[in-house]
């Protein structure tokens, strides 16, 4: 049998894991739930890996299609179906790769844990749903592992359920993953009616074959192609945590460390990325809505990033910074740099779950501490987790020859030379954004690892570095985080220096970005001066931000930098520690009216209308029946009397 004919399995495996640690194994069978929640995962990788492999020998980049059976309801026919192609072949592989060392972390992370059980099936149910949505071939497939991410995320925010805070995020992200969603499933609609069918690939063949039908006006004043797209963007602002759903996102720290890691580096937040790339076709022809995505993304990068800086929480700074490179993602969607997206949706993929496995290391390490206020001096106690986060953290930071570079250069390389409004604004603010990733980064680093401990003597007597089943996967992510970026060199830089385009990356992807007459899918090449010069500014603004980073918070320096800041500029420092106040005022003009109309119904229309004026009605029923309940006995003589009473008011009646 083919591997590809076992590609099925890739999904199926960790929903069978998810459903045996559910529902068949015991809590007191520890080894066999480690066995299945680490196992199903790695069974799943490896298909992936043997699919992917013979996909690329024998098919090179053509579709592969795999039916399981049909799902028909009346005139909609939709197949139960998954296509691997080059885009859902990388990210299958990074959902797989990624995800089964965060599950192999997790052994070690969570083995005190008393749901440890739930925390495994939980977690194999997220991957499963994820690698639906990637996989699916048509969009209802997709919106099922979409909705199937959501719900896992939930479960996962939330699995400290005995706590206060946990539930609430957990709950927080699934209210305003729904928002999102609802207009996700307007796309959904409005592409069946306008092409009659769900099936990815026929949608983009159809686009390709007659544009000019997708320009057709169609509602809000925007073509079929610009109404379709702004409703899924709005669907992967939820999902993917955009200005202005992005607020779910850094209160999913409640849930445990590995868990984090899954959904800010391989699975949630890039559903949103993914879908965009996947429906370019559409989005090629609604240019005002691709500007918008630029702009909405080039918004958050920087929003983000301001906020990350003022954070003493170490998740907390990793969480706005996952925010802040999603925003990244989708400015390069927006300028229709499709293949910087993905290619920077991978390599963040790596150098992001190894920084939030490192965290984890080092939470594990303080006995749950998170404060950074609290830490420093960690890099002699916890050497292994210190030199994988470094790693991490210079790639992230865009340091030249590590992962982050390639991909965060090709995306500020395309918007300095796309065709948006405003391109040469929106590259100044990503750029500044680079810089100041490097610069709150390395902050975390030196109030973390440098400096003297400052932390209590008890925790300092504990400081430990981690068990080689937490270690190994930091050591493996950290080499994905040098490395991935090879395999995607921009074509530029290749011809900077007169080589020939290796950019492996983007000659596998090309084939799942449409080409579509008259509609540019990327910004025109740039002038060998001009390719030098944007690499130039990428590389001095991230080592400006790292020297700035140094002169604030390195050399024993620690908290100076913050206490003079604040005592400086009090109000601008509470500003970004309390992020812009922007939850409070959601809970001012959403929430609290909202539960004022809830309270209002309740108090007005069920007490006083329902419950008491329309309950009239039902009182006297009831005082009927009561009355009627009293002359029922059961007695032959009461009965008799009854009779004869009826009579004699029948004659007197009658008589009158």
């Amino acid at each position: 049998m083919r591997a590809l004919d076992l590609l099925w399995l890739v999904p199926a495996l960790p929903f069978l894991g998810a459903a045996v640690n559910g529902l068949l194994n015991r809590n007191r069978y520890k080894g066999l739930a480690t066995a299945i929640g680490v196992g199903a995962p790695g069974l799943s990788l490896l298909v992936a890996l043997a699919a992917i492999w013979q996909y690329v020998s024998e098919l090179g980049t053509a579709g592969f299609e795999q039916v399981l059976w049909a799902w028909t309801a009346g005139d909609l026919a939709i197949d139960i179906g998954f296509r691997l192609d080059p885009l859902s072949a990388v990210m299958m592989f990074v959902v797989t790769f990624v995800g089964f060392w965060i599950h192999l972390y997790s052994v070690g992370y969570m083995g005190h844990e008393a749901g440890y059980r739930r925390y495994f099936s939980f977690l194999n149910l997220f991957m499963g749903s994820m690698l639906l949505l990637v996989l699916g071939n048509n969009l209802l497939v997709l919106f099922v592992g979409w909705e199937g991410v959501g719900l896992c995320s939930y479960l996962l925010i939330g699995f400290y359920f005995e706590e206060k805070f946990p539930p609430e995020a957990g709950k927080k992200a699934f209210i305003v993953n729904r928002i999102g969603d609802f207009a996700f499933l307007v796309g959904m609609f409005a592409v069946f009616q306008k092409f009659g069918t769900l099936h990815l690939a026929t949608i983009t063949e159809r686009v390709i074959a007659d544009p000019a039908a997708a320009l057709q006006p169609f509602a809000l004043g925007l073509s079929a192609a610009g109404f379709i797209a702004l409703c899924f963007f709005v669907g992967a602002t939820g999902k993917s945590a955009q200005i202005p759903l992005y607020v779910w996102l850094p209160d999913a720290m409640a849930g445990p460390t590995p868990v984090s890691a899954l959904i800010h580096a391989a699975t949630m937040v890039t559903a949103g990325v993914y879908m965009v790339v996947r429906t370019n076709a559409i989005y090629q022809l609604a240019p005002e809505v691709s500007a918008l995505v630029a702009i909405i993304g080039c918004a958050t990068a920087i929003f983000a990033a301001t906020i990350a800086i003022a954070q003493n929480d170490i998740k907390k700074v990793l969480a706005y910074s996952t925010v802040s490179q999603l925003g990244y993602m989708f400015l390069a969607a927006g300028v229709g740099a499709y293949k910087a997206a993905i290619f920077h949706l991978a390599t963040h993929a790596f150098f992001k779950a190894c920084l939030f496995l490192g965290s984890g290391s080092v939470i594990h390490a303080m006995g749950g501490e998170q404060d950074m206020r609290q830490m420093g001096g960690l890099a002699r106690k916890l050497p292994s987790t210190y030199r994988t986060f470094l790693i991490s953290t210079l790639a992230i930071a865009g340091v030249p020859g590590l992962a982050g570079f390639f991909s965060k250069d090709e995306i500020l390389g395309a918007t300095f030379l796309g065709h948006v409004p405003a391109a040469k604004l929106l590259w100044i603010v990503g750029l500044l954004t680079a810089g100041l990733t490097a610069c709150y980064m390395f902050r975390l680093v030196y109030l973390t690892f440098h400096g003297r401990f400052r932390g209590t003597h008890e925790q300092e007597h504990h400081l430990h570095e981690s068990p080689a089943v937490m270690t190994v996967p930091l050591w493996i992510l950290a080499v994905g985080a040098i490395g991935a970026g090879w395999f995607g060199i921009p074509s530029g830089m290749w011809s900077l220096f007169g080589a020939a385009n290796h950019d492996l990356l983007g000659r596998f992807l090309a084939p799942v970005i449409a080409e579509i007459p008259g509609h540019a899918a990327e910004a025109h090449h740039a002038s060998h001066l001009t390719e030098a010069l944007l690499i130039g500014a990428s590389i001095a603004v991230a080592l400006f931000g790292i020297w700035l980073a140094s002169r604030l918070w390195g050399h024993g320096r620690g908290l100076a930098a913050d206490d003079s800041f604040a005592s400086r500029a009090p109000r601008v420092q509470k500003l970004l520690a309390e992020k812009y106040r922007v939850d409070e005022l959601y809970d001012r003009i959403v929430v609290r009216p909202l539960a004022a109309v809830a309270r209002g119904s309740w108090k007005v229309i069920d007490t006083l209308i329902i419950d008491g004026a329309l309950h009239v009605g039902a009182f006297v029923t009831e005082l009927v029946g009561d009355l009627g309940r009293f002359t029922t006995t059961g007695n032959v003589r009461h009965y008799g009397i009854y009779f004869l009473g009826g009579v004699v008011l029948l004659f007197w009646w009658m008589v009158l």
